[in-house]
């Protein structure tokens, strides 16, 4: 009779909403943590991961990153192990002020950097950024076999990697992704082959005000 399969699961947490009140496409600039309303939606991941068998948490050095694994780590008594892998992606926009109200093909001065959307020509390619994410993936993955792991990254990170999982290209419209802020979205492996993605949004209906977000 074979061994029973060893079931893991590799949850990506995705930070708490940034204060930024001067609307700064932020990136991977410092200086930017959570705001009174990020802080409570990490506060909330920490509630959903509380009394589940997570026996690592693993997060993006970028300061956003770091307040939002905090709770997470008081609530599971674990330490916080950084890896770059998990940063942000690069955005030649970062640094600059965005008009939330208005459309961004409404605003002539970023359309030379907007020719290929699949690639994505204004940052860092896609494929890039699915390749590191999945090294940190599996990696998280072998150190936690047979348990639960956190990683705490970024929107874009988060998405293109959910979309590798469920086969689909990592190119896609901003528009359509599903990587709320503090949210999870979990990975489920039965031994070493994935068996299927589930997402959570720990604030909704929480009634945590949300400030639009214009950090990838």
């Amino acid at each position: 009779m074979s061994a029973e399969a060893t079931r893991t699961v590799v949850h990506l947490l995705r930070h708490g909403e940034v204060h930024n009140p001067d609307g700064v496409l932020y990136g991977r600039a410092p200086g930017f943590g959570l705001s009174d309303a990020g802080r409570a939606m990490a506060v909330r991941a920490a509630d959903l991961l509380a009394g589940r068998d997570v026996t690592a948490l693993v997060s993006s050095p970028l300061e956003r990153a770091l307040e939002t694994a905090g709770p997470v780590a008081d609530r599971l008594g674990l330490g916080v192990r950084l890896d770059d892998r998990l940063v942000e992606v690069t955005n030649v926009f970062e640094g600059r002020r965005v008009d939330m109200n208005r459309s961004i093909l409404a605003q002539p001065r970023v359309w030379r950097a907007l020719w290929n959307p699949w690639r994505p020509s204004w940052g860092e390619p896609y494929r890039d950024v699915v390749r590191r994410m999945a090294a940190a993936v599996d990696e998280a993955r072998a150190t936690a076999r047979g348990h639960e792991v956190v990683l705490v990254s970024h929107q874009v990170p988060i998405w293109v990697t959910r979309r590798r999982a469920e086969g689909r290209r990592p190119a896609h419209l901003p528009r359509r992704r599903e990587v709320a802020l503090g949210s999870l979205t979990s990975l489920h492996f039965l031994d070493d082959r994935l068996t299927g993605v589930t997402y959570a949004d720990p604030a909704l209906g929480h009634g945590l005000p949300v400030a639009p977000t214009v950090g990838p």
